[in-house]
């Protein structure tokens, strides 16, 4: 999935502001060079003239943020290098992380987006890739994902 539409996705959900992306990236790395015009940017629809590619960097710090603001930081644990590479993989284990869900939580998000996924497939997903079993997240997996958790988090009503 594009970093952008991820980005948009997680925004909508919890209705954060573009300066509210920063301060979330700015919690993963405080010097990483990234303001709210930038952001708006990123958030563009893909047509828009002024639509800029999110870079992994920017994602990837944004989900470390998410990760810091929900669950809070372990000062006794190194800081961890942002990834290099975002995959929707990670994208999902990052989410998983912040909103400390576990495995019935994660079926029931699938089940609410109407994409029920079975134990084997879901444990797939979260395996090491050099692992026999492990799988990738298709875009439809991770784009159903994210719509089953904006329900979670942001009910109708």
């Amino acid at each position: 999935m594009i970093n952008n539409d991820v980005l948009r996705s997680i925004r909508y959900m919890l209705d954060l502001s573009d300066s509210m992306v920063v301060d979330t990236i700015h919690l993963a790395d405080a010097s990483f060079d990234v303001d709210a015009s930038q952001v708006h940017d990123f958030l563009r629809k893909d047509e828009e003239p002024l639509f800029v590619a999110c870079p992994d960097a920017v994602l990837s710090r944004f989900l470390d943020g998410l990760i810091y603001h929900y669950r809070g930081r372990d000062e006794s644990q190194p800081q961890r290098a942002p990834e290099q590479r975002i995959t929707n993989n990670v994208v999902l284990k990052k989410l998983r992380v912040a909103f400390e869900l576990k495995d019935v939580d994660m079926h029931a998000v699938f089940e609410a987006a109407g994409f029920p996924m079975s134990k084997p497939e879901l444990s797939a997903l979260f395996r090491q890739p050099d692992h026999k079993n492990y799988r990738d997240c298709g875009d439809q997996a991770l784009r159903n994902f994210l719509k089953g958790l904006t329900q979670r988090v942001r009910p109708a009503g």
